[in-house]
């Protein structure tokens, strides 16, 4: 295992000099028989990853699927709704059975029911490379079919991902251009973090990442004289000394109001940059002093709601007016209803600091959500495998998958848009595990049985894998050959292969290639090419394109990776800042879009023309709480990626009881009569799950926390609304958008109720397989 900042928690020393990349980072290995023994993060790397101990033991795990495999309600009786999904047995069949049943299976679909009836999924981080990425590889391969209907947005910024190209233009520059620590590290007096800037997450970058620079630069940061201020339940959200504040969660955005009341209120506000940089203001300015609804959002008000005291709040408005203050807003605060809110709000009180565009000020979004924001990013764009055109334009907000599947034909909103859910007929899910990302798990599984088919590729048994019908053997990244970097990683690595491909694994190129020759579309899937040709080609392709020198790619292949220059001392939206006429935003207006007139013109009532605060149905102020008392925030772990290898050592060395653990104050577990390490039931209308207690008082009162990626283990597989034995929490999330506007997640916030489980917990068998049946 690896520690933090470059501490060594019995790390296995490694004689080998194989090297890869995860997207928790880069690493050389020792492999043994076919498996990994031992890891050690790359030299450079000051901040690893603990992830990475999940690694060793991965190739040959007990959860790796070895053989395809057909569900026998499906095979016995053919496609069709089915509710014994996620509990029949299995039957081991051939590569060329399997080919041939899937083939025929797509066929039909297509020819009977169109491209629009197959959902395109595959959500999910999959591998790091640049070739043998699942969900690349599976939108090609439908694509030469004829398409499929696809989503739109992330589960981690489905409402950013929206709300934001409409305020100012983009949402990737937030993170792709964000502000770089350097910056920070030298301008910067105060940080003041909504969701705070949690160290845990910066171990993990999509694409993979060669340093982990965000601890060493609040190091730094600090050392200079800069101070940090965090809003969070949690106080370890932010890692060493800061200025913490436990509002009641999900009141940022009235907390954000209350400081920018006073800004206002107090002349403290930079009106010469709202009228030269932005739009709208004047009218969020009569909601913000109260001239219509008769409430001003002081921070009297503000304290009312978020259990704050208004006197503090005043202070720092004053306190971020008079020096360097950049606002950051956290991926998280926008996983809940309304989520579309704090990131504007954010960004709205950083234009009225008028510091935006300027070295250490302005604002920042997903600083601690990944190691992304806050590094410089690449000059050059990076190899990727070409996904052809998609002809189907039917399309859904990528958190509406139960939706979609249980509400054929019904219409719903979306950004501006009037739409109607596809009638799917066939589910393609390849490198992704739902259980992990998706909010209320008994819907889903009913969900998961009305369509005809579903298919998954994964190395592992996962929760997604066992509701299957048709189970595909994948190879993990560490059975082929690849390359990979990230936007924001100085670094395109070879990726070489650790160990041959474990029982009947099979890389998803050769799956798809396969598939393509029975369907007659071979050539235009692979081009006349194997993989290994396929890297070759991309590379070279690539390197033609570039302004500087690369090695060839025998040489590149040879050294093991090429270093990639990288704009360097970055303010977000300094250009635009220095020039707003030659730099115009990518908004109606050219300008920072506090009021929207499109948005307004909508006609949401859950989202209207400016930032605003929207009572939450699941919080610890409504008439909710009283039968469910405490308040879970599912958040990301820090014992792996979502839910990737939650087998692994670290993860399960993070396990209590040997199921998911819960952390709670002292006080009330008190009040409930639990101790550390027993086993408890968490409940409420949606679910329950069972998990472990650990006390700890950095989590407020009537706070729990319980993170994401548990596998999904049903104490009664049939049964839909089964509790899980292992602690998932989305046994217990509400599954509801956002809003009308981006119908993102909502999954991180949920009233609960938690009770000790008194009987003999069931055993955890969320990483065995499926029962096979004999032929």
């Amino acid at each position: 295992m690896v520690g933090r900042g470059g501490r060594a928690v019995r790390l296995s020393s490694v004689s080998a000099t194989q090297t890869s990349l995860t997207h928790w980072g880069a690493f050389s290995a020792t492999v043994e028989a076919g498996e990994i023994t031992a890891v050690a993060p790359v030299a450079g790397d000051d901040d690893p990853s603990v992830a990475l101990g999940n690694l060793p033991g991965s190739v040959r795990h007990i959860s790796r699927v070895t053989t395809p495999a057909v569900r026998r309600g499906w095979l016995d009786h053919g496609p069709g709704p089915d509710d014994s999904r996620g509990a029949d047995d299995f039957v081991a069949v051939t590569w060329d059975e399997l080919t041939e049943l899937l083939g025929d299976e797509l066929r039909r679909v297509i020819d009977t029911h169109g491209n629009g009836a197959i959902y395109g999924g595959s959500y999910g981080w999959s591998s790091a490379g640049r070739f043998h990425h699942a969900q690349s590889q599976v939108h090609r391969f439908l694509n030469c079919l004829g398409g499929y209907t696809f989503s739109r947005h992330s589960y981690s910024l489905g409402a950013t991902g929206v709300i934001m190209p409409r305020v100012v233009g983009t949402h990737d520059d937030l993170f792709k251009r964000s502000t770089q620590w350097d910056v920070i590290v030298e301008h910067t007096d105060l940080m003041v973090c909504f969701g705070g800037v949690a160290l845990k997450n910066t171990g993990v970058n999509h694409g993979g990442t060669t340093a982990h620079p965000a601890r060493g630069a609040l190091d730094r940061f600090r050392a200079r004289g800069g101070h940090l201020v965090s809003f969070s339940p949690l106080r370890d959200d932010v890692d060493g000394p800061c200025d913490w504040f436990a509002p009641v969660p999900g009141t940022d955005v009235a907390i954000m109001l209350a400081l920018a009341h006073v800004l206002a209120a107090e002349s403290l506000a930079d009106r010469d940059f709202l009228a030269t940089y932005c739009t709208g203001y004047d009218r969020f300015e009569r909601y913000l002093l109260g001239v219509d609804d008769g409430t001003p959002k002081s921070p009297q008000w503000a304290a009312q709601i978020c259990g704050l005291d208004a006197d503090d709040l005043t202070a720092l408005a004053r306190r971020m007016a008079a020096c360097r203050t950049i606002v950051t807003v956290s991926w998280s605060l926008q996983r809940t209803r309304h989520g579309e809110q704090a990131p504007w709000m954010g960004l709205t009180l950083a234009a009225m600091l008028g510091q935006i565009g300027l070295p250490g000020g302005g604002f920042g979004h997903g600083y601690g959500s990944m190691n992304e924001p806050g590094l410089a990013p690449v000059r050059c764009g990076l190899p990727r495998l070409p996904q052809g055109i998609n002809p189907v334009t039917t399309f859904i907000p990528v958190a509406a998958v139960s939706d979609m599947l249980l509400s054929p034909g019904e219409p719903f909103d979306y950004n501006g848009l009037r739409l109607h859910y596809p009638d799917i007929r066939l589910v393609y899910w390849a490198g992704g595990n739902p259980f992990h990302h998706h909010q209320n798990i008994p819907r889903l599984r009913r969900a998961l049985r009305r369509p005809d088919t579903v298919v998954v590729h994964d190395p592992y048994w996962t929760p997604m894998a066992k509701h299957a019908d048709i189970v595909v053997p994948s190879t993990t990244f560490a059975e082929r050959h690849d390359f990979s970097g990230s936007r924001n990683d100085p670094v395109l690595m070879a990726m070489r292969r650790l160990a041959e491909p474990y029982a009947q694994a099979r890389d998803d190129y050769d799956t798809f290639a396969a598939l393509a020759r029975r369907l007659g579309v071979a050539d235009t899937f692979t081009e006349g090419r194997t993989s290994a040709q396929w890297l070759r080609h991309l590379y070279e392709k690539w390197s033609a394109t570039l302004d500087f020198e690369v090695p060839s790619f025998d040489e590149f292949w040879q050294v093991g990776q090429v270093r990639l220059p990288t704009d360097e001392g970055l303010t977000l939206f300094a250009d635009f800042r220095a020039d707003p006429s030659a730099h115009r935003l990518a908004t109606p207006s050219g300008r920072i879009e506090i009021f929207s007139a499109d948005i307004a013109g909508f006609g949401y009532r859950d989202c209207v023309g400016h930032p605003a605060w929207f009572e939450p149905a699941e919080w610890l102020g409504g008439p909710r709480a009283e039968r469910y008392p405490l308040h879970l925030l599912a958040n990301q772990p820090a014992s792996r990626l979502h839910s990737q290898l939650d087998g692994g050592a670290t993860s399960q060395a993070s396990k209590v009881a040997g199921r998911e653990p819960v952390r709670m104050h002292p006080d009330d577990a008190a009040e409930r009569g639990l101790a550390a390490g027993d086993v408890v039931r968490m409940f409420n209308d949606s679910g329950a799950c069972l998990a472990g207690v650990v006390l700890d008082d950095r989590v407020r009162p009537r706070v729990v926390q319980l993170s994401t990626g548990a596998w999904f283990d049903p104490a009664d597989p049939a049964d839909p609304d089964s509790m899980c034995v292992h602690g998932n929490p989305n046994m217990l999330t509400d599954d509801v958008g956002t809003s009308a506007l981006a119908h993102g997640c909502t999954g991180a916030h949920a009233l609960v109720q938690i009770e000790k489980y008194t009987a003999a917990p069931p055993p955890v068998r969320a990483h065995q397989p499926p029962v096979f049946a004999a032929r």
